[in-house]
């Protein structure tokens, strides 16, 4: 009976909390630890714990390689955008363009 009464209050919070997870950042130690913590118990008795601890690190590492991307491709200048000052330099001179 215990495990019913868990099982659907996980159930419950987890379809609950899946709008708010849409827009969480990418990883994080809670998310991690959930996966993790579920693979666990699906691989065998005792496993459900190292698999939360696994999946938090994992989930942690995830957030830190995100962010510092997203800060990467905030730093970068466009590539084919024009030149500082928005001043378009002037065709090099030659035989009039033909």
């Amino acid at each position: 009976m215990f495990f019913r009464r868990t099982a659907l209050a996980l159930a419950t919070t987890t379809v609950l909390a899946l709008p708010l997870a849409a827009q969480a950042e990418p990883g994080g130690c809670v998310k991690g630890a959930v996966a993790g913590g579920v693979a666990g118990h699906f691989v065998g008795s005792g496993h459900g714990k190292g698999g939360a601890a696994a999946g938090c690190a994992a989930g942690m590492a995830r957030r830190h390689h995100a962010r510092k991307e997203a800060r990467e491709n905030q730093q970068q200048p466009p590539e084919n955008g024009p030149p500082e000052g928005g001043a378009q330099s002037a065709p090099p001179p030659g035989n009039g363009g033909q």
